[in-house]
């Protein structure tokens, strides 16, 4: 059975040399609550680029052009107690981009430093690949979460 298709973009941004990322607090749906990436499912005959583009607009208000989508790469998530969660993940990286974020019905946009992301107030999977992948490395990942729905149990 095929997973569902989600996208997820990690804006970033040099700020007084620091290397910084756009991330928000999610605030309904899958994952409420956890500070999470810019992204969201696709919809009917959308590429994950296409998606992403649209996604990033509605959830801080910032244009991209598809062509400043740089892929990272590819995240499985298996939810074995609710699989209904379990679904694929295209992986973005994007550092151009036309607008100020702003907030929307689905997250307030907040920058962080690279150097110190929030993993401990994010999706459990996030502190193993996403350091990496905002400094360049490709993803290609399977995560298991337990019962609970919030611990990582098993990567692969």
């Amino acid at each position: 059975m095929a997973l569902p298709q989600v996208c997820v973009c990690y804006l970033t941004r040099w700020s007084d040399g620091t290397l910084q990322v756009l991330l928000g607090r999610k605030k309904k749906g899958l994952g409420l609550g956890n500070i999470v990436g810019l992204g969201g499912k696709l919809e009917a005959g959308e590429t994950p680029v296409q998606a992403m583009v649209r996604e990033i607009e509605e959830e801080s208000g910032l244009s991209v052009a598809e062509a400043d989508l740089s892929p990272r790469g590819v995240l499985t998530y298996l939810f074995p107690y609710r699989e209904a969660w379990s679904q694929e993940s295209t992986v973005f990286v994007c550092a151009e981009w036309e607008g100020i974020p702003r907030e929307s019905d689905e997250l307030d946009p907040e920058w962080f430093d690279v150097a110190a992301l929030p993993v401990d107030e994010m999706w459990d999977d996030a502190r193993h690949w996403l350091p990496g992948v905002l400094t360049g490395t490709q993803v290609r990942a399977t995560f298991t979460f337990g019962e609970d729905l919030a611990t990582v149990v098993e990567r692969s």
